[in-house]
């Protein structure tokens, strides 16, 4: 799936992230710096019912937020250097729970995903547009 989107219809793109995310709980986020990962996952977080302050966990490596409906982990792990610092913080019990999983600067991660997972890459079109391209990634051979 791909969606040109601006900051204007940022809802209705969540909308369609999470109607379209049925398969795994799980979306990897890329693009380059100021491209508005976090922008998205914030919407995301408000779309699924969470009024919590979303920030983008760059020091704390990953934040948590809770709705009626949902729990979500939202990772950034762009200061990372090697996949051993995931296993310090504990990657796999976070991996293991029911809750959703948003991971920013997921390429440490993506090898030691064992099952599928939705993969989100966003392009600046402009100031004002993105693109944002939506796949599902299929682990099993």
């Amino acid at each position: 799936m791909e969606i040109e989107y601006s900051l204007e219809s940022l809802k209705a793109v969540a909308d369609e992230i999470i109607n379209t995310a049925t398969r795994s709980n799980i979306i990897l986020f890329n693009g380059d710096l100021g491209t508005g990962k976090t922008t998205l996952i914030k919407e995301l977080v408000k779309t699924m019912g969470c009024n919590d302050t979303v920030s983008s966990p760059t020091y704390s490596l990953v934040n948590e937020y809770h709705s009626d409906s949902a729990s979500i982990y939202h990772f950034d792990l762009y200061r990372l250097e090697h996949e051993d610092e995931l296993y310090d913080f504990g990657i796999e019990d976070y991996l293991d729970a029911p809750s959703w999983k948003f991971v920013e600067w997921p390429s440490l991660l993506k090898p030691l995903l064992r099952d599928g997972f939705y993969e989100i890459t966003i392009e600046r079109v402009n100031n004002e547009k993105r693109k944002l391209q939506l796949q599902y990634i299929s682990n099993n051979l």
